[in-house]
């Protein structure tokens, strides 16, 4: 076993003839902020639920700090859990709440007291001690949740969707306090969530998961920048995709027939040992490309006409339609840079990028 907090090995999850969970195995890292990401249906929260003990693996075993955990019931597994829908008690109080799993220690009073204090002030609500359930927002419901889990100190803490149900502004601001609570405390973090921009902010490293499997584990930079194949691609963020055929490989770089698109070139990076011929594509991410009335001296280009342009306060969307491309190409750039000057719609441009912006990935 290598120091690794959680090591999934072979895990299998079958509900009759479906696999939710595909024979998987990674680990996590102690005291990491890790997120498992995916559509709905993809097999994460089977996976969170398999760690917490309310699941049984079909196959394979779940290690958490060194010991199995298939015989261990989920009372008695070094884990505690937070849910979307907040699940404290509207009976207690703040502090009853937050104490609840403390009541079985049997601690001294001023003990338990400063405890529940430390507690509240971790989660920035000192004072609120005394209010009930029914005198909280969203928010402040949700970090009471959170500091009840945490406060028998588990190895693990598990996270089900847990700002789920907060309004946009709520969750972008809990994003950053949930963030910095799991790095004041030191646990060990596991995130489900099927919001991408959610796992970028917040995690250490990210599982990114479809039909059961894990399809690339890596941090948020490289799952943007260099995703393994065309769902991870797809599925963080927007990406242009341009389908082809490999030509051949020169220094490191690809030469792909994209046909409506053209030739384009990109990076092999991975990709190296791929054949002539080979079915292939060529992602690039929109805030990687520019709009120019003539064709650049270098790099990749593609002709076409405006469609459409969305201003988004920070940043402007435009989409370009090219002939026999199937889907408009997607630019994007803040607007402080002014990178992408406003044209009438039905313009002829072309839109460009250096070869180095490029991601080649099998088909």
């Amino acid at each position: 076993m290598s120091d690794a907090m959680i090591a999934i090995q072979d895990v299998t999850k079958a509900f009759g003839p479906v696999r939710a969970v595909d024979q998987v195995s990674f680990e996590i890292g102690r005291g990491a902020f890790f997120s498992l990401l995916g559509p709905s249906g993809c097999g994460k929260t089977t996976l969170l639920r398999m760690l917490a003990g309310f699941e049984i693996p079909t196959a394979g075993e779940i290690y958490i700090d060194g010991q199995p955990m298939s015989a261990v019931p989920p009372n008695q597994r070094p884990t505690n859990m937070v849910f979307q829908s907040y699940a404290i008690f509207p009976h207690l109080n703040v502090r009853d709440n937050i104490g609840y799993g403390l009541v079985r220690l049997k601690l001294p009073k001023a003990e338990l007291n400063a405890t529940i204090d430390r507690a509240l002030d971790l989660i920035k609500l000192p004072g609120y001690g005394d209010r009930m359930a029914s005198q909280l927002s969203g928010g402040q419901r949700q970090r009471v949740a959170l500091a009840r889990a945490l406060v028998c100190r588990p190895k693990v803490l598990l996270l089900d969707e847990p700002l789920g149900a907060l309004d946009k502004k709520l969750r972008e601001e809990m994003q950053l306090e949930l963030r910095q609570i799991q790095r004041e405390v030191g646990i060990t973090f596991v995130f489900v969530t099927h919001d991408q921009e959610e796992a970028l902010t917040m995690s250490d490293r990210i599982a990114v998961m479809s039909r059961g499997k894990v399809l690339q584990i890596d941090s948020a930079a490289a799952l943007y920048e260099q995703p393994n194949c065309r769902e991870v691609a797809e599925f963080i963020g927007t990406m242009n995709v341009f389908e082809g055929r490999l030509l051949g490989v020169q220094g490191g770089v690809a030469r792909v027939d994209a046909g409506p698109a053209g030739e384009l070139l990109a990076p092999v990076n991975g990709a190296a040992d791929l054949a002539p011929g080979v079915a292939v594509s060529v992602a690039v991410r929109p805030e990687k490309l520019e709009i120019a009335a003539a064709r650049p001296s270098n790099g990749n280009a593609i002709n076409g006409r405006r469609l459409a342009e969305a201003y988004l306060g920070d940043r402007s969307h435009y989409y370009v339609g090219a002939e026999g491309l199937a889907k408009p190409i997607a630019a994007a750039a803040q607007n402080k840079q002014r990178a992408l000057t406003s044209g009438a719609a039905g313009e002829t441009v072309w839109v460009h990028w250096p070869v180095e912006a490029g991601v080649l990935l099998e088909r």
